[in-house]
């Protein structure tokens, strides 16, 4: 499993706090799921199910691969006191730990990019989708002003290694993702779903159970 650098990620994750407030914000407007259960899929730090918890009535399952991101998921709930409306639990998207139909709202953002097996992940979402749940998944700024700060933050970070910021967004949110996913999603055998994309919030594909 890859080490991971805590200290910058919870630099880079204060930093994008106002991110996942922001579509945090969309993601309960769009969904109207405001209470019942969350999983925040690939939530590395947990910024955007924190945002969810603080903005909701919503239980959160933070769920990553990686035992260093829980780890600072865990001091985060432990220091705003939420563990009694969150879990934690390691594991692999394309075998999520949660029963059929017991989850109201699936989110995610920008871990899909990594998943190296879309179909089983997409798969793995609608089975843990209750009747009526929504999965909200994709990779945004939440507004075209917050991806512009972000974006010049990170290009002029020096301790950033992984090349142009700007490069990687346009490759991460460009028509090429949207093919993959929307193809990814069609040999899944998921009917009920769509795939919202434009410069304000990014690329969201959002499914219905």
């Amino acid at each position: 499993m890859m080490k991971f650098d805590a200290q910058k990620y919870r630099q880079t994750d204060q930093r994008f706090t106002p991110v996942y407030q922001q579509i945090a914000d969309q993601i309960l407007s769009a969904t109207g799921k405001t209470s019942g259960v969350c999983v925040d899929l690939g939530c590395g730090p947990g910024g955007l199910g924190k945002a969810l918890l603080d903005k909701s009535d919503l239980f959160v399952h933070f769920f990553d691969q990686s035992v260093e991101m829980l780890e600072q998921v865990d001091e985060k709930m432990s220091a705003a006191g939420t563990h009694w409306r969150s879990s934690i639990i390691c594991g692999d998207i394309a075998c999520i730990d949660l029963a059929d139909a017991s989850v109201d709202l699936a989110v995610s953002r920008g871990s899909i990019f990594f998943w190296e097996d879309l179909e089983a992940a997409f798969r793995e979402i609608e089975r843990i989708l209750a009747s009526g749940g929504w999965g909200y998944i994709g990779g945004g700024f939440g507004s075209r002003q917050l991806k512009e700060e972000i974006t010049s933050q990170m290009n002029a970070d020096p301790d950033n290694i992984k090349g142009d910021f700007r490069n990687k967004i346009k490759r991460n949110l460009g028509p090429e993702s949207r093919e993959r996913f929307e193809k990814a999603l069609q040999r899944s055998g998921i009917g009920n779903y769509s795939i919202v994309q434009n410069e304000d919030i990014g690329l969201w594909i959002q499914i219905r159970k």
